[in-house]
């Protein structure tokens, strides 16, 4: 079908011959079209419209693309740079710190930069009928009365108010002015922000923008040293704190040296410190880990000031005394005090160890865990908090390019633990032979297991104080390692923090961005073992020499704690009495910039003399070495194992090693190496890898012109340079990776200068672009093999995109260029922070183009100098304004005039690349892809053909040409996307070309291979190009459809379409003709695309994907401010036309609205509702008036199903949380609160951020969609409410667009000849939309179309469609009951026009068919609908009673008084409805309603078959399927009754007789009144029940219900009525069906059943109302007790009247009313059973039988004449009353009237006769019953002949067979019951035999006592039962008379 849409150019009629489309397999091919050429056609086509935004629409803006230039940020106060100076350091060192401070180049597109306003006013008051709580009367709001009167005066009652002119004669185009008027003001311009889409990971055409490359933190964590204190206090002592990673081995930071002496003790030490700086006071440090894990610990190592002793002796006193003892010891502490004082004194420049502990980091972050044994551990105390309360939430590294590498432990978050206090209370004495880092390994190691070594020891006790807490993210005075203050730092005279310096236990993966140069030296180890000579207590004094004078020491070394901030020198630590000690010292560095080969580290050792002996010098040196910082010209760093002279060394030493053997120096173990040490450098400017090195030297002895160079033991001369240069090139991708990253931007920069600027050596150019280029391939695809998880979702690496984003920009060609920066920019727009360029909206996803241009070619010769080459390379970046574009311009060094632009460079060498080298680059093609995206020409006037020169544009052909299927996958979204990125600066048509090309190359390959994955493969390419900022200026809008080649005048803004709609086909507009696919390329290209997915035969995994293509567009243009006008938006919308006739070709795949194909088809048809909203009217207008008929009512299914789908939906708002949680939503929605505030909130929460990483968001998710999250469960009220208020504005306007087009569609038709079927569509369409849950906006306006359509088309609906005119009186009476004034007033005005009209119309001057509709409807409405309120549809029945006195014109007629009989009828079914709604739970009474309310319509069959129905309803749901049952047995009866007078079918039913065997309550159905109307009558028996059909289903309903009820038999009468029909239909599967059902019912029929038990209850009191004085006989389920029923009614009625004020009457004996209390309500309940005439006991034979047709009851009531109801035998009398009910039960109902009443009273001889019949066949039973119970035997035997029994049978022989009676009326009795007693010895003797046959031998003597009560009864009995009456005996004629006599006897009192 949707082959028609796509056409040759100007085919008048549809021709599929000529389809674009062939289906392969499923797959459907689609020949491609060739695009404008775009440029051509501008030029051929200029426009003349006014300058606005209609011509904005026409031509990129001029100003389109701009550099901005901004400064990155710094965290320090001063920028890190040497101290030097840049000038004097040498040009790798000036090339670091320009790529570590020049500003950041960043490309913007600026009409990504359109800033959102937030229109969304959400202006709909949408209240929807199911989200009001109904506000129900109370019972006691309505007085009592009998049914009939009516419940309310309706005169008296309050109408809504009228809707004004509704009576007026006004025109009718008046009327749809004024309602287009209405409906089109205050609309939503947005359509799409009120559509949540579905939740997609990531938009494939979203380019997140990089993160700013900054330095690296891990996770940090905040170290405050409070307090240390020992037992005794006699001396200072110095800490230090560092990380230690126990698996790696590896210190993981610095040394944090931290002093907490007290002022008393520091100042022992004054004649040896100088000023203490304020950065070595600092007693709180930020560690940095980034990789966290159980092995980490925290080491706090003390040492002393040196003294005479070794450790242990030293460490004593503080083990031996207590702070508690200090009294006692008095004189022992002021010794010590006074030697320590000596000791400081004299040795205060030297220390020794003293003591450590460590903590388990992890036991303080999981502090829910135990900590190590002696660390008490107190959670942070709330006063601690302070300033840091703040907590980070960044997750492990918080750098994207480490999410692998930081991996860490998951358990090891620092980031959100609480803070922690902790005291450490024990400290280990260091053991002078066990200092090194492998004996600390091996402690902290034994420190995590339970038997510790360390815990055996004796600890030093004291009490060090910490707070461990996450660290906050800009903490206040703060230092880096290098000392420099950090951001914020308020005060320079506060206490600082310091950041402690990360050494990672792994690599790290992060670009350079800061200078930092450190070097840190750890002497480790000496052996003088073998040295001659006194050298016992040694330290090691460590200076760094930039000479070898004394003098020469740099004041580089960092302080420790409280002294200076630098120094010259650093001494170890002394080991007392050690000739071979360990040290555990960490000297830091600060090293210059600029190294030379005498800077030099030199080793001094001393011999320290702690005794002061006369004449002995306090230090003696014993030795020297040195390491010389250089080698080669690289930074010598790593293990040295160093041999150590015994004399100082000679002149020029520096730059020798001391592994040379010096002549004439004498070495300790003959120059063996003695020292260890170790050096490290953490440094931004020297690489430490020897190939990265070797590169940057020869780039930059290039630059200097110096030769030769030196590079490690080589010299270099120029001659030989090319060959190195490119072998050191070619050797890139042997270097290490981490040093590659951390120089990456460097280095790139240096590789891209080389394709640039080809380099001049000995004369001659040297091309290097190709040995460049491989680099560059290889280096990028490295960092995607090795760092893939810092891949964005299109696989570019973060370093290397932030690389692009950030750092990339061509070096100067003019070397007297402007300085860098935005001075040079004329003025561009400079932000002041990256925060500030941050704030592009979501939609800026193209941050990959660079402006990079050639400048005038003609400019040739060299630079003046190499100084101002160097000068203009380094640190240029000039834009050039040109064009309107901010150009960043390639720098060319123009030797013998070659320029050579990069773009076009790496582009040839990317087509001449071979081998691994092109796959390495085509892997990664979107890096050189996104650098060569370069900005056209300098020339202001320079059209876009000239911009690019013809080989560029071939190569970039070849390139798109040549891809394999095998890259397809890699190379599709970064393809895209630079054709996406070319579009803003090439000839549009080439790239139009580019697409095509590929897109063909693709299809191609689909159809091939069959591929699906090519298919999304496709789509996201699509995708991605159409993501441009300019997309719809690309499809050329304002185009006529003409073939190009024709230039035709352009349209001028006023006319907007209408003017030149002429001049083409309308269809051309609407169908994927050619001319539409040429023109509107892009367009036409995603439409195609959306109408192959949704062809038929295509596969329908994509769907969704090409749905969300044309959503997201048409979202983004909804809400583009630069289309916000509406003409605008209708030439936007133009471009879609076709998307209407592609959905109503796809219609029945719709309709599916479930799970993902529900989200599709509402996606697609919003889209839909967008277009018709949006495009021109008179388009469409003229469009539909050359649809078909049969495409019209295509159309209009097509908004039916959009009414469906966009329905308010009241279910997504339950709650689970609180109950009172919708009535809270219900007052939001309805109260002052709007979604906007709501949005507002929203965008500024963090959450709904919409800037950040997500920045580039090409659609407006993050501002107007909310996630549908139905997995969400636990969303916010808040949320909540949002959405409902979001999908109620959704719903509104939906639907009004809807009815915006129905108006168009009616204008349309209106004139031709086929409307009536297109109006009974539009009729139907607006029906549905009443019909669903709308709000009141719409349905105001949708009534008034309903008006406006029936009075242009009066006949349409009374005369057509007259099921429709059913519906909608249904629809608006449904809506006069709404609690909504606003929509009453509408539905009161449209009912009452409804009845107008009809009776206008109406020939018989009344209006028949609307009452009769509105009737049923009302019955309809109040039996079904559970939320109704009467109250409300008794003012909107006022409100027309209103209207008909105030119509003037029909004053004089008939209609006013039809109207009140109308409503005052109405009024009464109203009335019904409140007594049913009072009884609502009592379910008898509303049966019993609803049962007078079907009688009402005795002659109305449509209305009694709808009550009849509704009682059905209300059985079944109580699960009285017996009545149910019986009330579709009526409802078919009714309707065979009237099918046999509408046609003559002999195997139809002949009206309700056949029904009798069912029930014999059916004939109430026959329709034999006077005023049964006849089913001819128009609008009769028109329901679709009314049908041969219809009988059917009621029979099969009916039969269903029986047997659920368990009443087969009756299931067997229904069949025999239907079997004859299905058989007449020769329906063999239903009959087979029919048979079955049979056989099941038959086959349980003899399974064990129990029906109803039957109560009598009468009601007694003026409470009961119409109640009272009534007896009804109740049938309730089977086996309900006594008790039961009377509890429940008691229960009911005291609940209603109040418990005090209802009684049971406890007896059954008749009720005298006046003796009761007048002020209560009583109950009596008697429990009687069925009672049968003996007569019909022959034919009730089964259980069945005996329960079924059941119309009369019995009850026996015992009493004696004196008022007793017992007494003795002789005056026990008994009344038996027998009931009759007015129908049989089972009945419609489960209580019926009793209407008669019968009782028997019988005398006290025939009461005995009555038990002794009854005991006599008790024993029969007993004893004839098979299988025997032998139980139940010995039980009736005991009852009989037992000797105990009272008033047993013997005591009533005695009483009544003793004496003959005296009056002869009882002889006959007499006989009788001595008759009885002989048959019931007879019936004794055979129970005992019996009996003997089922004894064992235990009940022998059982048996025996038995016999003998038996014998002895019957000896008594035999006398009596022997005497006969003699007088009975005598001729049979006085017999006769004796019958007579007695027959008048009989004591009958019968009651009517």
């Amino acid at each position: 079908m949707l082959k028609r849409f796509i056409v040759q150019p100007y085919s008048k009629h549809i021709c599929p011959l000529s389809s674009p489309f062939k289906s392969l397999n499923g797959i459907i091919k689609v020949i491609p079209v060739e695009p404008v050429d775009f440029e051509e056609y501008l030029i051929t086509h200029p426009p003349i419209i006014e300058p606005g935004p209609l011509r904005d629409l026409i031509e990129f803006p001029p100003d389109d693309i701009e550099v901005i230039y901004t400064p990155r940020e710094c965290r320090t106060m001063g920028q890190a740079v040497p101290e030097e100076g840049c000038v004097c350091v040498d040009a790798h060192v000036r090339d670091c710190i320009r790529s570590y401070t020049e500003d950041w180049a960043i490309v913007n597109r600026k009409s990504k930069k359109i800033l959102y306003t937030e229109e969304g006013h959400w202006k709909y008051i949408f209240v929807f009928q199911d989200d009001l709580k109904r506000r129900s009367m109370s019972i006691d709001d309505t007085p009592r009365g009998s049914w009939a009167c009516s419940i309310f005066d309706l005169k008296n009652s309050q109408p809504d108010a009228l809707l004004p002119h509704l009576l007026d004669r006004v025109p009718n185009e008046e009327i749809d002015r004024h309602n287009e008027e209405q409906r089109k003001g205050n609309r939503h311009h947005e359509l799409f922000a009120l559509h949540p889409v579905l939740d997609e990971e990531e938009p494939i055409e979203r380019h997140c923008v990089p993160d700013v490359p900054k330095e690296h933190f891990g996770q940090r964590l905040l170290v405050k040293c409070l307090s240390l204190k020992f037992e005794i206090e006699i001396e200072p002592i110095f800490a230090s704190l560092a990380l230690y990673d126990v698996k790696e081995k590896k210190k993981i930071s610095e040394n944090f040296f931290f002093d907490l002496n007290s002022e008393q003790t520091k100042s022992l030490l004054r004649p040896h410190i100088q000023t203490a700086a304020i950065s070595t006071l600092a007693r709180s440090a930020v560690f940095s880990i980034t990789y966290p894990s159980q092995d980490v610990f925290l080491v706090i190592k003390l040492e002393k000031v040196l003294q005479q002793g070794d450790i242990g002796e030293c460490a004593e006193p503080y083990m031996v005394f207590k702070e508690s003892d200090a009294a006692k010891n008095k004189e022992k502490l002021e010794k010590l005090r006074s030697q320590s004082e000596q000791f400081c004194q004299r040795l205060g420049r030297y220390r020794m160890p003293f003591a450590w502990t460590a903590i388990h980091l992890m036991n303080i972050v999981n502090s829910a865990g135990s900590l190590e044994r002696d660390t008490e551990l107190e959670m942070g105390l709330p006063e601690r908090k302070g300033s840091w309360s703040e907590r980070r939430n960044s997750s492990i590294v918080g750098r994207r390019s480490l999410e692998r590498t930081t991996s860490g432990d998951e358990s090891c978050n620092l980031t959100s633990f609480r803070p922690a206090t902790l005291t450490v209370t024990n400290f280990f004495k260091q053991e002078g032979d066990r200092l090194s880092d492998e004996d600390l390994y091996k402690f902290l190691a034994d420190m995590r297991r339970p038997s510790s070594v360390l815990r055996r020891l004796r600890p030093i006790t004291a009490q060090l104080k910490i707070d461990i807490s996450p660290a906050p993210e800009n903490p206040h005075y703060c230092l880096t390692p290098e000392l420099l203050q950090v951001k914020p730092y308020p005060d320079s005279r506060v206490r600082p923090t310091r950041e402690i310096l990360e050494f990672p236990a792994r690599d790290i993966y992060v670009p350079n961005t800061k200078y930092r140069n450190l070097l840190y030296v750890n002497p480790q180890s000496l052996n003088f073992a073998n040295r001659q000579g006194s050298a016992r207590n040694i330290t090691v004094k460590v200076q760094f020499m930039n000479g070898e004078d004394p003098s020469n020491a740099m004041p580089v070394i960092f302080g420790k704690s409280s002294c200076a901030e630098f120094a010259k020198e650093a001494y170890t630590a002394v080991v007392y009495h050690n000739r071979s000690p360990d040290f555990h010292d960490e000297v830091k560095i600060k090293l210059p910039a600029s190294l030379t080969d005498h800077h030099h580290i030199l080793f001094t050792f001393y011999h320290v003399s702690c005794q002061q002996k006369q004449n002995t010098p306090l230090e003696t040196p014993v030795g020297y070495t040195w390491i010389p910082m250089l080698q080669n010209g690289r930074l010598r760093t790593g293990h040295f194992c160093l041999p150590v002279s015994l004399e100082k060394p000679p002149q020029s030493y520096s730059v020798l090693s001391p592994d040379v053997p010096l002549p004439g120096m004498k070495w300790v173990d003959n120059h063996r190496g003695v020292f260890n040490v170790e050096v490290v450098s953490v440094s931004t400017i020297h690489t430490q890898d020897q190939y990265l090195d070797k590169f940057f030297a020869l780039v930059h002895a290039l630059d200097e012109h110096m030769f030769p160079v030196r590079i490690g033991d080589m010299r270099i001369m120029e001659n030989n340079l090319e060959a190195e240069l490119k072998a050191s090139i070619a050797a890139l991708s042997s270097s290490q990776l981490e040093p590659v990253v951390r120089f990456l931007h460097l280095l790139l920069d240096k590789l891209v200068l080389l394709v640039v600027r080809p380099p001049v050596i000995a004369g001659q150019i040297v091309n290097l672009s190709q040995a460049s280029f491989e680099a560059m391939a290889s280096i990028v695809n490295r960092l995607h093999k090795y760092l893939d998880t810092s891949q964005d979702m299109h696989g570019r690496n973060s370093l290397l995109s932030s690389y692009i984003h950030y750092v990339f920009r061509l070096p100067n060609m003019d070397p007297n260029s402007p300085s860098p920066g935005p001075g040079g920019l004329g003025g561009s727009v400079h932000y002041a922070t990256m925060a500030r360029s941050a704030v592009r909206p979501a939609s800026l996803n193209l941050n990959r183009s660079r402006s990079l241009s050639n400048s005038n070619p003609d400019i040739s010769g060299t630079p003046t100098s190499p100084d101002d080459e160097v000068r203009s390379i380094i640190g240029s970046k000039v834009g050039i304004s040109c064009n309107g574009l901010a150009v960043i311009c390639g720098f060319n060094h123009l030797m013998n005039g070659v320029p050579q632009l990069f773009h076009e460079e790496l582009a040839l060498q990317w087509v001449v690349s071979s081998g691994s080298v092109r796959e390495g680059a085509l892997q990664q093609a979107w890096f050189f892809f996104e650098l060569m995206v370069s900005m056209g020409t300098c020339n202001k006037h320079s059209p876009r053909k000239n911009r690019f020169p013809e080989r560029f544009m071939d190569d970039i052909t070849a390139l798109v040409s040549t891809i394999d299927l095998e890259l397809v996958e890699r190379l599709n979204a970064s393809l895209a996307f630079f054709l996406n990125d070319l579009l803003s600066v090439m000839d549009r048509g080439f790239v139009f070309s580019l697409v095509k090309t590929y897109w063909k190359q693709v299809s191609t390959k689909l159809y091939a291979l069959q591929n699906p994955t090519l298919e999304s493969l496709r789509l996201d390419f699509l995708r991605i190009v159409c993501s441009h900022e300019h997309y719809v200026t690309l499809n050329l809008p304002c185009s006529l459809l003409t073939p190009p080649a024709s230039p035709s005048p352009s349209v001028s803004s006023s006319s907007g379409f209408s003017t030149h709609v002429q001049d083409q086909k309308i269809a051309n507009m609407f169908e994927l003709s050619v001319p539409f696919r040429e023109q509107h390329y892009l367009a036409g290209l995603v439409l195609t695309e959306l109408a192959l997915i949704l062809d038929p035969e295509a596969d329908g995994l994509v769907h969704w994907c090409v749905i969300s293509v044309v959503h997201n567009l048409l979202s983004s243009h909804d809400s583009d401010p630069r289309y916000a006008d509406p003409e605008v938006k209708a030439r936007v919308a133009m471009l879609y036309l076709p998307l209407i006739g592609i959905v109503m070709e796809t219609l029945p795949q719709l309709h599916d609205f479930t799970g993902i194909l529900f989200m599709s088809s509402r996606s697609l048809l919003i889209c839909l509702l967008w277009v018709l909203k949006n495009a021109d009217e008179m388009v469409l207008q003229k469009w539909f008036t050359d649809l078909s008929v049969s495409q019209l009512n295509r159309l209009l299914d097509m908004l039916y199903l959009c009414v469906s789908c966009f329905e308010y939906k009241v279910t997504r708002l339950t709650f689970k949380k609180s109950k009172d949680m919708k009535a809270k939503l219900e007052e939001a929605i309805l109260g002052s609160i709007g979604a906007r505030q709501e949005m507002v909130r929203r965008k500024r929460s963090p959450s709904g951020s919409a800037f950040g990483s997500q920045e580039n968001l090409r659609w407006r998710k993050d501002m107007t969609h909310w996630r549908q999250n139905s997995e969400k469960m636990d969303k916010t009220r808040a949320e909540l409410e949002h959405e409902a208020l979001i999908d109620g504005n959704l719903a509104t306007e939906a639907n009004l667009i809807i009815l915006d087009t129905l108006e168009i569609i009616v204008q349309t038709v209106s004139v031709t000849e086929s409307k009536e079927s297109i109006l009974g569509g539009v009729l139907k369409v607006l029906l549905h939309s009443m019909a669903c849950n709308q709000s009141a906006l719409y349905l105001q306006h949708c009534f008034a179309t309903q008006r406006a359509l029936v009075s242009k088309f009066p006949e349409l609906l009374f005369e057509e469609e007259t099921e429709q005119c059913a519906d909608l009186c249904l629809r608006l009476l449904r809506n006069c009951s709404s609690s909504i004034s606003t929509i009453r007033a509408h539905a009161s005005a449209s009912l009452y026009l409804l009845m107008r009209q009809n009776f206008e119309i109406g020939n018989v001057s009344n209006f028949a068919r609307v009452k009769m509709q509105v009737t049923m409807s009302l019955s309809s409405l109040v039996g079904t609908s559970q939320n109704f309120n009467e109250e409300f549809l008794r003012r909107s029945l006022k409100t027309i009673l209103t209207y008909a006195e105030e119509d003037l014109e029909l004053r004089e007629t008939t209609f006013p008084d039809q109207v009140q009989d109308l409503v005052f009828n109405l009024h009464m079914i109203l009335s019904d409805t409140v007594k049913m709604k009072e009884h609502q739970e009592d379910p008898e009474m509303l049966i019993d309603l609803m049962y007078r309310i079907a009688k009402g319509y005795q002659t109305s069959p449509d209305l009694r078959l709808t009550w009849l129905q509704n009682m059905a309803g209300k059985h079944s749901e109580r699960n009285n399927h017996a009545e149910a049952a019986q009330c579709l047995v009526h409802s078919a009866a009714l309707v065979a009754e009237y099918l046999s007078m509408l046609e003559d079918r002999k195997y139809l039913p002949v009206g309700c007789v056949t029904f009798q065997n069912i029930s014999s309550n059916v004939l109430e159905e026959s329709a034999v009144s006077d005023d049964v109307v006849s089913p001819d009558e128009e609008g009769i028996c028109s329901g679709k029940y009314f049908t041969e059909a219809g009988l059917v289903g009621l029979l099969e309903q009916a039969a269903a219900s029986f047997s659920m009820a368990g009443m087969y038999e009756a299931v067997n009468e229904v069949y025999k009525v239907l079997i004859p029909i299905h058989e007449a239909n020769r329906d063999a599967k239903k009959l087979a069906t029919i048979h079955g059902k049979l056989q099941e019912a038959f086959g349980k029929i003899d399974g064990k059943r129990m029906f109803g038990t039957y109560f009598r209850v009468g009601f007694y009191g003026s409470k009961f109302g119409d109640l009272d004085e009534q007896e009804f006989v109740y049938k309730e389920p089977a086996i309900t007790k006594l008790a039961e029923i009377s509890h429940r009614l008691e229960g009911f009625y005291g609940e209603r009247f109040g418990e005090d004020q209802v009684e049971v009457i406890k007896d059954s004996n008749p009720v005298d009313k006046c003796k009761l209390d007048p002020n209560k309500a009583f109950i009596q309940i008697t429990y009687v059973e069925p009672y049968f005439d003996t007569y019909e006991m022959k034919d009730r034979i089964t259980y069945f039988d005996k329960n079924y047709n059941l119309r009369r009851f019995v009850y026996c009531t015992p009493f004696t004449l004196d008022g007793r109801a017992h007494g003795d035998l002789h005056e026990q009398y008994k009344r038996k009353t027998i009931l009759t009910t007015s129908h049989a039960f089972p009945y419609i109902k489960t209580r019926i009237n009793i209407i008669h009443k019968e009782e028997i009273i019988s005398m006290p001889i025939e009461v005995a006769i009555e038990d002794m019949q009854k005991k006599t066949q008790e024993l029969a039973f007993a004893t004839h019953q098979d299988p025997a119970d032998a139980k139940m035997l010995q039980m009736v035997l005991q009852g009989s002949v037992g000797t105990t029994v009272n008033q047993g049978p013997l005591e009533v022989a005695q009483v009544f067979l003793s004496e003959i009676p005296s009056d002869p009326k009882l002889y006959r009795h007499h006989n009788k019951l001595r008759l009885c007693f002989k048959d019931f010895t007879k019936r004794c003797e055979d129970a005992l035999r019996k009996n003997k046959c089922l004894i064992g031998p235990d009940q022998k003597e059982y048996q025996r006592e038995l016999e003998r009560n038996y014998h002895r009864l019957k000896e008594a009995l035999q006398p009596l039962i022997n005497r006969k009456i003699p007088q009975l005996y005598k001729p049979v004629l006085q017999v006769n008379s004796h019958r007579d006599s007695f027959s008048r006897m009989s004591l009958r009192k019968l009651d009517m």
